[in-house]
Protein backbone atom coordinates (compact mmCIF):
# COMPACT_ATOMS: atom_id res chain seq x y z
CA UNK A 1 0.00 0.00 0.00
CA UNK A 2 1.42 3.58 -0.74
CA UNK A 3 0.98 5.87 1.96
CA UNK A 4 0.71 9.88 1.10
CA UNK A 5 4.34 11.37 0.02
CA UNK A 6 5.55 13.03 2.84
CA UNK A 7 6.24 16.97 1.95
CA UNK A 8 9.88 17.95 1.04
CA UNK A 9 11.46 20.38 2.39
CA UNK A 10 12.03 23.99 1.21
CA UNK A 11 15.53 25.92 0.49
CA UNK A 12 18.26 24.81 -0.85
CA UNK A 13 15.87 21.72 -3.29
CA UNK A 14 13.43 24.15 -4.50
CA UNK A 15 15.77 25.52 -7.58
CA UNK A 16 16.52 21.99 -8.81
CA UNK A 17 12.97 20.71 -8.61
CA UNK A 18 11.62 23.73 -10.38
CA UNK A 19 14.75 22.95 -13.28
CA UNK A 20 13.20 19.09 -13.33
CA UNK A 21 9.34 20.90 -13.47
CA UNK A 22 10.33 22.15 -16.46
CA UNK A 23 11.33 19.54 -17.81
CA UNK A 24 8.64 17.79 -17.57
CA UNK A 25 6.33 19.99 -18.87
CA UNK A 26 8.35 20.04 -22.16
CA UNK A 27 8.01 15.96 -22.22
CA UNK A 28 3.90 16.49 -21.76
CA UNK A 29 3.38 19.44 -24.37
CA UNK A 30 3.65 19.38 -28.32
CA UNK A 31 5.17 22.56 -27.95
CA UNK A 32 7.41 24.04 -24.60
CA UNK A 33 7.09 28.24 -25.49
CA UNK A 34 9.48 29.89 -23.83
CA UNK A 35 7.04 31.69 -21.10
CA UNK A 36 7.23 34.32 -18.44
CA UNK A 37 3.85 34.50 -17.22
CA UNK A 38 3.76 38.32 -16.50
CA UNK A 39 5.50 39.37 -19.46
CA UNK A 40 5.25 37.18 -22.64
CA UNK A 41 2.16 36.65 -24.73
CA UNK A 42 0.35 33.99 -23.13
CA UNK A 43 0.70 30.74 -23.98
CA UNK A 44 -3.08 29.41 -24.36
CA UNK A 45 -4.41 26.02 -22.84
CA UNK A 46 -1.66 23.86 -24.54
CA UNK A 47 -1.91 20.28 -24.64
CA UNK A 48 -5.29 19.50 -23.97
CA UNK A 49 -5.64 16.44 -21.00
CA UNK A 50 -9.07 16.58 -19.86
CA UNK A 51 -12.20 18.08 -20.36
CA UNK A 52 -15.68 17.97 -17.75
CA UNK A 53 -19.01 19.68 -16.74
CA UNK A 54 -19.41 21.47 -13.79
CA UNK A 55 -22.45 19.77 -12.38
CA UNK A 56 -23.25 22.78 -10.25
CA UNK A 57 -23.40 25.05 -12.86
CA UNK A 58 -23.11 23.14 -16.53
CA UNK A 59 -19.76 25.07 -17.17
CA UNK A 60 -17.65 23.07 -19.30
CA UNK A 61 -13.53 22.69 -18.33
CA UNK A 62 -10.91 22.00 -20.12
CA UNK A 63 -7.53 21.34 -18.47
CA UNK A 64 -4.05 21.59 -20.34
CA UNK A 65 -0.31 21.96 -20.25
CA UNK A 66 -0.76 25.39 -19.03
CA UNK A 67 -3.75 25.47 -16.22
CA UNK A 68 -7.57 24.85 -16.20
CA UNK A 69 -9.87 27.03 -18.19
CA UNK A 70 -13.29 27.52 -18.32
CA UNK A 71 -14.88 27.36 -21.68
CA UNK A 72 -17.35 29.87 -22.55
CA UNK A 73 -18.83 31.52 -26.10
CA UNK A 74 -16.19 30.09 -27.85
CA UNK A 75 -13.54 31.36 -25.31
CA UNK A 76 -11.72 30.10 -22.50
CA UNK A 77 -10.69 31.80 -19.47
CA UNK A 78 -7.60 30.24 -16.98
CA UNK A 79 -8.54 29.44 -13.71
CA UNK A 80 -7.36 31.69 -10.87
CA UNK A 81 -4.35 32.55 -13.11
CA UNK A 82 -2.87 29.25 -12.53
CA UNK A 83 -0.28 27.52 -15.18
CA UNK A 84 -0.39 24.03 -13.39
CA UNK A 85 -0.08 21.33 -16.02
CA UNK A 86 -3.16 19.83 -15.51
CA UNK A 87 -2.85 15.67 -15.88
CA UNK A 88 -5.72 13.33 -15.51
CA UNK A 89 -8.34 15.86 -15.40
CA UNK A 90 -11.62 14.58 -13.77
CA UNK A 91 -15.07 16.13 -12.33
CA UNK A 92 -16.64 14.04 -9.45
CA UNK A 93 -19.20 16.27 -7.93
CA UNK A 94 -20.28 19.63 -7.89
CA UNK A 95 -17.49 21.67 -8.33
CA UNK A 96 -15.23 18.99 -7.15
CA UNK A 97 -12.17 18.26 -9.64
CA UNK A 98 -9.25 15.40 -9.28
CA UNK A 99 -6.32 16.00 -11.28
CA UNK A 100 -1.97 15.14 -11.40
CA UNK A 101 0.48 16.97 -13.36
CA UNK A 102 2.94 19.45 -12.62
CA UNK A 103 3.35 22.57 -11.02
CA UNK A 104 3.97 26.27 -13.13
CA UNK A 105 7.72 26.90 -13.27
CA UNK A 106 7.12 29.96 -11.72
CA UNK A 107 5.19 28.82 -8.63
CA UNK A 108 7.22 29.77 -5.55
CA UNK A 109 5.93 27.29 -3.59
CA UNK A 110 6.08 24.25 -5.90
CA UNK A 111 7.88 21.52 -3.74
CA UNK A 112 7.99 18.49 -6.12
CA UNK A 113 7.83 18.42 -10.40
CA UNK A 114 5.34 15.73 -9.21
CA UNK A 115 2.37 16.84 -7.83
CA UNK A 116 0.74 13.73 -6.75
CA UNK A 117 -3.09 13.55 -6.24
CA UNK A 118 -4.34 16.66 -5.63
CA UNK A 119 -8.34 17.81 -5.19
CA UNK A 120 -10.08 20.76 -5.84
CA UNK A 121 -13.70 21.82 -4.13
CA UNK A 122 -13.93 25.64 -5.50
CA UNK A 123 -14.11 24.58 -9.24
CA UNK A 124 -10.18 24.60 -9.54
CA UNK A 125 -9.21 27.87 -7.99
CA UNK A 126 -7.40 26.40 -5.28
CA UNK A 127 -6.17 22.77 -4.74
CA UNK A 128 -4.76 20.64 -1.82
CA UNK A 129 -2.62 17.69 -2.40
CA UNK A 130 -3.81 14.40 -1.05
CA UNK A 131 -1.57 12.19 -1.49
CA UNK A 132 1.95 10.82 -3.65
CA UNK A 133 2.77 14.11 -4.27
CA UNK A 134 6.78 13.72 -5.30
CA UNK A 135 6.07 10.13 -6.43
CA UNK A 136 3.19 10.10 -8.76
CA UNK A 137 2.15 11.61 -11.70
CA UNK A 138 -1.35 10.77 -12.71
CA UNK A 139 -1.99 10.46 -16.73
CA UNK A 140 -5.64 9.36 -16.52
CA UNK A 141 -8.02 9.28 -13.29
CA UNK A 142 -11.01 7.00 -12.98
CA UNK A 143 -13.91 7.60 -10.39
CA UNK A 144 -15.99 4.16 -10.03
CA UNK A 145 -17.88 4.16 -7.40
CA UNK A 146 -16.18 3.90 -4.29
CA UNK A 147 -13.37 2.64 -6.13
CA UNK A 148 -10.70 5.83 -7.62
CA UNK A 149 -8.16 4.41 -10.56
CA UNK A 150 -5.08 6.18 -11.68
CA UNK A 151 -2.33 5.62 -14.63
CA UNK A 152 0.68 6.44 -12.72
CA UNK A 153 3.27 7.11 -16.06
CA UNK A 154 6.16 7.25 -13.40
CA UNK A 155 5.66 3.46 -12.45
CA UNK A 156 3.35 2.63 -15.52
CA UNK A 157 1.18 0.83 -13.15
CA UNK A 158 -2.54 1.43 -12.41
CA UNK A 159 -3.23 2.28 -8.95
CA UNK A 160 -6.14 1.97 -7.12
CA UNK A 161 -7.54 3.69 -4.08
CA UNK A 162 -10.90 2.88 -1.62
CA UNK A 163 -10.67 6.02 0.91
CA UNK A 164 -11.07 8.78 -1.35
CA UNK A 165 -7.25 8.79 -2.93
CA UNK A 166 -5.53 9.00 0.33
CA UNK A 167 -3.98 5.73 0.08
CA UNK A 168 -3.21 3.27 -2.92
CA UNK A 169 -2.69 0.03 -4.10
CA UNK A 170 -0.21 -0.54 -7.18
CA UNK A 171 -2.20 -3.40 -9.87
CA UNK A 172 -1.09 -4.17 -13.19
CA UNK A 173 1.23 -2.84 -15.16
CA UNK A 174 0.64 -1.90 -18.71
CA UNK A 175 0.70 1.10 -21.27
CA UNK A 176 -2.68 2.83 -21.43
CA UNK A 177 -3.82 6.14 -22.95
CA UNK A 178 -7.09 5.96 -21.04
CA UNK A 179 -9.67 4.56 -18.36
CA UNK A 180 -13.18 3.24 -18.18
CA UNK A 181 -14.66 2.00 -15.38
CA UNK A 182 -18.66 2.40 -13.95
CA UNK A 183 -20.05 2.48 -10.61
CA UNK A 184 -22.33 -0.25 -11.08
CA UNK A 185 -19.56 -3.14 -11.58
CA UNK A 186 -16.43 -1.00 -10.58
CA UNK A 187 -14.29 -3.93 -10.62
CA UNK A 188 -14.22 -3.68 -14.53
CA UNK A 189 -11.83 -1.55 -15.86
CA UNK A 190 -11.30 -0.90 -19.63
CA UNK A 191 -8.20 0.35 -20.84
CA UNK A 192 -7.53 2.29 -24.58
CA UNK A 193 -3.87 1.56 -25.63
CA UNK A 194 -3.88 3.49 -28.82
CA UNK A 195 -3.52 -0.10 -30.49
CA UNK A 196 -6.42 -1.67 -29.13
CA UNK A 197 -8.70 -2.29 -25.82
CA UNK A 198 -7.87 -4.17 -22.65
CA UNK A 199 -10.03 -5.46 -20.14
CA UNK A 200 -10.15 -6.37 -16.10
CA UNK A 201 -12.61 -7.83 -13.87
CA UNK A 202 -10.58 -8.34 -11.22
CA UNK A 203 -10.19 -4.04 -10.45
CA UNK A 204 -7.39 -3.58 -12.34
CA UNK A 205 -5.34 -6.62 -11.04
CA UNK A 206 -4.72 -8.39 -14.45
CA UNK A 207 -6.09 -7.29 -17.85
CA UNK A 208 -6.57 -9.76 -21.11
CA UNK A 209 -7.08 -7.88 -24.32
CA UNK A 210 -10.04 -7.76 -26.24
CA UNK A 211 -10.05 -9.50 -29.65
CA UNK A 212 -11.42 -7.04 -32.67
CA UNK A 213 -10.85 -4.22 -30.73
CA UNK A 214 -10.54 -1.09 -33.00
CA UNK A 215 -6.92 1.18 -32.05
CA UNK A 216 -8.81 3.08 -29.24
CA UNK A 217 -7.26 6.25 -27.93
CA UNK A 218 -9.94 7.59 -26.07
CA UNK A 219 -13.00 5.35 -24.01
CA UNK A 220 -15.68 5.81 -21.68
CA UNK A 221 -18.84 3.71 -19.79
CA UNK A 222 -21.42 6.48 -19.15
CA UNK A 223 -24.08 3.74 -18.88
CA UNK A 224 -23.91 0.21 -17.31
CA UNK A 225 -22.24 -1.67 -19.85
CA UNK A 226 -22.44 1.10 -22.90
CA UNK A 227 -18.74 1.95 -23.72
CA UNK A 228 -17.88 4.65 -25.84
CA UNK A 229 -14.98 5.53 -27.65
CA UNK A 230 -12.54 7.29 -29.89
CA UNK A 231 -10.85 5.71 -32.52
CA UNK A 232 -7.39 7.17 -33.84
CA UNK A 233 -8.68 7.82 -36.99
CA UNK A 234 -11.03 10.06 -35.57
CA UNK A 235 -14.37 7.66 -35.71
CA UNK A 236 -16.63 7.77 -32.53
CA UNK A 237 -17.52 3.99 -31.76
CA UNK A 238 -19.64 2.73 -29.53
CA UNK A 239 -20.46 -1.19 -27.94
CA UNK A 240 -21.61 -3.34 -25.50
CA UNK A 241 -19.09 -5.82 -25.27
CA UNK A 242 -15.83 -4.43 -25.94
CA UNK A 243 -15.74 -6.86 -29.45
CA UNK A 244 -17.82 -5.69 -31.75
CA UNK A 245 -18.26 -1.52 -32.63
CA UNK A 246 -20.96 0.47 -33.87
CA UNK A 247 -19.49 3.48 -36.00
CA UNK A 248 -21.71 6.59 -34.37
CA UNK A 249 -20.09 9.58 -36.05
CA UNK A 250 -16.91 10.96 -36.22
CA UNK A 251 -15.00 14.42 -35.21
CA UNK A 252 -14.55 16.77 -37.51
CA UNK A 253 -11.14 17.00 -39.48
CA UNK A 254 -8.93 18.64 -37.71
CA UNK A 255 -5.95 16.78 -35.60
CA UNK A 256 -5.77 13.19 -34.17
CA UNK A 257 -8.30 12.74 -31.34
CA UNK A 258 -6.94 12.80 -27.69
CA UNK A 259 -9.58 13.48 -25.17
CA UNK A 260 -12.83 11.89 -24.97
CA UNK A 261 -15.78 12.91 -21.89
CA UNK A 262 -19.07 11.05 -21.36
CA UNK A 263 -21.51 13.88 -19.53
CA UNK A 264 -24.29 11.43 -20.07
CA UNK A 265 -24.26 9.14 -23.12
CA UNK A 266 -26.07 11.64 -24.98
CA UNK A 267 -23.66 14.77 -24.53
CA UNK A 268 -20.31 13.98 -24.56
CA UNK A 269 -16.90 16.59 -25.28
CA UNK A 270 -13.91 15.28 -27.16
CA UNK A 271 -10.62 16.85 -28.02
CA UNK A 272 -7.55 16.39 -31.02
CA UNK A 273 -4.28 17.23 -30.93
CA UNK A 274 -4.68 20.72 -32.31
CA UNK A 275 -6.09 21.46 -28.91
CA UNK A 276 -9.81 22.00 -30.51
CA UNK A 277 -12.62 20.71 -27.84
CA UNK A 278 -16.00 19.81 -29.33
CA UNK A 279 -18.85 19.00 -28.43
CA UNK A 280 -21.88 16.64 -29.36
CA UNK A 281 -25.59 16.54 -28.26
CA UNK A 282 -26.63 13.44 -30.11
CA UNK A 283 -24.60 10.75 -28.89
CA UNK A 284 -21.78 11.61 -31.51
CA UNK A 285 -23.32 11.74 -34.25
CA UNK A 286 -22.59 15.53 -34.94
CA UNK A 287 -19.94 17.54 -33.22
CA UNK A 288 -19.55 21.54 -32.58
CA UNK A 289 -16.64 23.70 -31.74
CA UNK A 290 -16.44 24.52 -28.55
CA UNK A 291 -13.01 26.08 -28.45
CA UNK A 292 -10.08 26.54 -30.97
CA UNK A 293 -6.73 27.76 -29.80
CA UNK A 294 -6.46 30.62 -31.95
CA UNK A 295 -9.14 31.73 -29.42
CA UNK A 296 -8.00 34.66 -26.62
CA UNK A 297 -7.43 33.71 -23.48
CA UNK A 298 -8.50 35.44 -20.17
CA UNK A 299 -7.02 34.99 -16.87
CA UNK A 300 -8.92 35.33 -13.75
Amino acid sequence: MITPARILPRGGRTAALLAAAVALLAACSTSDPDQNTTTAADPGTGHLHGLGVDPSDNTVYAAGHHGVFRLSDGKAARVAGRYQDTMGFTVTGPSTFLASGHPSPTDPDARSPHLGLIRSTDAGRTWNTLSAEGEADFHALEQAGSTLYGFDSQSGKLWASTDGGRTWDQRAALPLLDLAAHAQNPDTVWAATGKGLERSTDAGRTFRAVPAALGLVAVDEPEPGLLIALAADGRFVNSRDGRTWTENGRLPEGGEPTVLAAVTAQRLLAADSTDTVYESTDAGRTWTVLHRPSAAIDNH
